[in-house]
């Protein structure tokens, strides 16, 4: 499980030096093959395992491609999809197109998810967590979510 918050400078090149935490483990279960693709919901980027993405690539395979949706969903994160690879220096070097889509800019937040990470824009992600943590609203959440004891 990729799990925590982590502030990570862009250099001019485009490139990202992994937190050195994860880098043994995407080493040891990717082989430092990674994909990145777009986040359909909000402007940031998911980096999954090569392992991982297949499974989910797998199951958006596997859905009716005549629907709007699945077609949707297809070109979006399928279409993104970009293989990338951990540097002998552990740094992934980040297409312009993606880091366009999310605008951004020299500072990210790399945010760990399970089984993937988010990567953000620094202000962009401050702004939505803001946003977010200013929500008081519970009347809508799944029930799941309101049974859910921290």
């Amino acid at each position: 499980m990729f799990r925590g918050i982590n502030e990570i400078n862009v250099d001019e090149k485009g490139r990202v030096a992994m937190p050195t935490r994860y880098r043994q483990r995407l080493q040891d279960e990717a082989g430092g093959q990674l994909i990145l693709t777009i986040d359909t919901e909000q402007r940031c980027l998911l980096l999954y395992s090569l392992q991982e993405w297949q499974k989910i690539e797998q199951k958006i395979a596997e859905l009716p491609s005549f629907q709007p949706a699945t077609r949707r969903i297809q070109r979006l994160l399928i279409g993104h999809a970009t293989e990338l690879e951990l540097d002998s220096h552990g740094r992934l070097l980040l297409p312009q197109l993606l880091r366009e889509y999310a605008n951004i800019g020299k500072n990210l937040v790399l945010l760990g998810q399970g089984n993937k990470f988010e990567l953000w824009d620094d202000a962009h992600w401050q702004k939505v967590r803001d946003a977010w943590l200013s929500e008081h609203d519970q009347t809508d959440w799944p029930d799941e979510l309101k049974r859910l004891s921290l």
